[in-house]
């Protein structure tokens, strides 16, 4: 083999990787201001219910239920890339009509539009993404988008500091609005970046699922017998376990993040800038975990990582349901979100190691329909747990979706026998 074919893999990123990361933070930088806390207490002060706040998640998880599934078959069929240029109208609508609508139903409205979106994106990105990364060398790759995602997503709230100090720390809806145009505006700017993707500029066979030998490994049992497994069937396993996991958890976390800015604001009277600094430093702890995740799975193994943080942060969110003081209810509430999350970059790696390029826009539909349909279909049955009548009840919340996590991790378990660890050759073939 000729010296030049061999190179280092720090080689420079791969175009649609750059635009990723690109239009990750403008977009998460975005949603950060306007979509997170503020738009939950928007529409919960708009409509004075939360139980309507719930339907409002799930109308945008229906249409993307809906239409997630199909998108991802097409894009893998016609191109990921046309599908990011389609997605990118259906995203400046939606924005338009939430940032000139005042009523209930241009709500309604526009995140069902933002579910379109959603649907006709996530899948895309996820699957260019993907097409571009060297397959067995992902998570590092995850990780770091990972962290400039949760990165941006703290520097919205940490914005939004200056902003209510601007327009009035108080809890009104002119204010509510005023900062979610700055939002919108930036959020404009990363949808402008979706047109700029191109498959053409995807690896080639690098990153394709990786194929291994077809042999036997060994998987035990609690009773101490052994069972064999081949190869064809452990990577055929691993997809539906993840999926499983995922959709459980979404389950979970979807009763009850929607409640948490009014939880603080009305529980414990926090005024809008104590809040944006507690989700500012969810975000932030969030991205330093998944990259010490990460490299704590090399050594440990990526699914006994994802295993340990999420029963931390389930561990955390029975702490938050006793209604602790706030100097030991905020340290569990960031360790809580923090946790949970740094386990995506992971679980996402592993599914694209073992997923074939012509099948990954299915399933990173059935990813994004994990975490959209579910999050937002429980979304609506937080907001009955919670209920419309004051004291809310935050605890029974809380309390359902601990134990709806402990199901959801449970998969994760029978996960840790059939994922390797990743490829740490420093050297690579040349594309």
């Amino acid at each position: 083999m000729e010296e030049s074919a061999i190179v280092k893999t720090k080689t420079p990123m791969n175009y649609n990787v750059k635009l990723v990361f690109l239009y990750s933070f403008f977009q998460s930088f975005g949603r950060g201001i306007w979509m997170g806390n503020v738009l939950s207490l928007y529409i919960f002060l708009l409509a004075g219910s939360n139980t309507i706040l719930g339907w409002t998640s799930f109308t945008m998880g229906m249409v993307l239920t809906i239409f997630v599934f199909p998108a991802g078959i097409l894009a893998d069929k016609y191109g990921r890339d046309l599908f990011l240029k389609i997605a990118s109208v259906i995203g400046v609508a939606a924005l338009v009509i939430i940032l000139f609508g005042d009523t209930i139903i241009y709500v309604f409205i526009s995140l069902g539009l933002w579910g379109l979106f959603q649907a006709l994106s996530r899948p895309s990105l996820e699957s260019i993404l993907a097409d571009s990364v060297e397959s067995g060398r992902r998570s590092k790759v995850y990780s770091w988008l990972h962290l400039t995602r949760n990165v941006a997503m703290a520097i919205g709230p940490f914005a939004n500091i200056a902003l209510f100090f601007l327009f009035g720390d108080v809890w009104e809806l002119t204010i509510l609005k005023n900062v979610m145009l700055v939002g919108i505006v930036i959020t404009f700017l990363s949808i402008g970046i979706m047109v700029f993707f191109k498959d053409k500029k995807s690896l080639g066979s690098a990153s394709e699922s990786i194929e291994e030998e077809e042999e036997e490994i060994v998987v035990e049992s609690r009773n101490g017998f052994g069972s064999k497994m081949s190869e064809s069937k452990r990577t055929k396993l691993i997809p539906y376990l993840l999926v499983g996991s995922n959709v459980i958890v979404g389950v979970g976390a979807g009763m009850t993040i929607k409640y948490f800015p009014l939880f603080f604001a009305g529980l414990y009277e926090l005024s809008p800038i104590w809040v944006q600094l507690i989700m500012g430093s969810t975000s932030v702890a969030t991205g330093v975990l998944s990259l010490l995740a990460q490299r704590l799975s090399m050594k440990r193994g990526r699914a006994v990582i994802i295993f340990i943080v999420q029963l931390t942060a389930t561990l955390c969110l029975f702490g938050i349901a006793f209604y602790p003081r706030l100097g030991i209810l905020i340290p569990l509430f960031i360790a809580r979100g923090s946790l949970m999350n740094a386990a995506q970059p992971l679980s996402r790696s592993i599914l694209m190691d073992v997923v074939p390029k012509k099948n990954r826009g299915k399933w990173n539909s059935l990813e994004t329909l994990a975490w959209g349909f579910f999050w937002n279909f429980s979304a609506a049955i937080g907001g009955y747990l919670v209920g419309d009548e004051s004291p809310y009840n935050f605890r029974l919340n809380f309390l359902v979706t601990a134990s709806v996590y402990v199901v959801g991790i449970i998969p994760i378990l029978f996960l840790i026998p059939l994922v390797r660890k990743e490829r740490t050759a420093k050297k690579t073939l040349s594309q």
